[in-house]
């Protein structure tokens, strides 16, 4: 099901998580936060829109990181219906792609239900007090090649860096929904 995210909630305080990696490492929304910010990408294997984007959000994450923001990946598919999206699957898409940063398993879909995500990929922009301030797409590529695109995550991100405030206009994700558990 193809969906678009919704509007940001801008100030929308970031719910605390305790989240493990495939090999069993535990991140916190506390532990990840940058000195100005961090970006919350939920994700998953198999989407095809995720497919299409996943090297440019590593790029762009390089980038965030220079700029003080870190960024984790989060999985809340039921990987018991998806295979493809199962914890080991996760470790060797984020090998294969050289994700710089943790990608998490939201087991239980908690995290994902607390943060509103409605579908992969589903941006959330934090600044430095963990206040929501971006919740639009990675960039005006679309599924197709990314040679002079506008990589707005990125410019959001940086926005929020150096004045804790992102755009007032944003432009939703479009998407594949969450695959939520039965």
């Amino acid at each position: 099901m193809l969906l678009d995210t919704p509007i940001c909630d801008f100030g929308w305080q970031a719910t605390s998580f305790d989240l493990a990696t495939p090999e069993g490492l535990r991140h916190s929304l506390a532990s990840l936060m940058g000195e100005n910010g961090l970006l919350i990408a939920f994700i998953c294997n198999h989407c095809p829109y995720v497919k299409a984007v996943i090297d440019r959000l590593v790029a762009d994450s390089q980038q965030l990181q220079e700029a003080g923001i870190t960024t984790v990946a989060i999985s809340a598919n039921d990987y018991q219906a998806y295979p493809e999206d199962s914890p080991p699957r996760m470790a060797e898409f984020a090998r294969q792609h050289n994700f710089a940063f943790p990608y998490l398993i939201d087991e239980t879909q908690a995290v994902a239900h607390a943060y509103g995500a409605v579908c992969t990929p589903d941006f959330f922009g934090l600044n430095k007090q963990g206040q929501l301030q971006y919740r639009g797409r990675l960039d005006d590529a679309k599924m197709g090649a990314a040679s002079g695109r506008r990589a707005e995550l990125l410019e959001a991100m940086l926005q929020i860096a150096k004045t804790g405030t992102g755009p007032a206009e944003q432009i939703p994700s479009m998407c594949c929904s969450i695959k939520w558990r039965g």
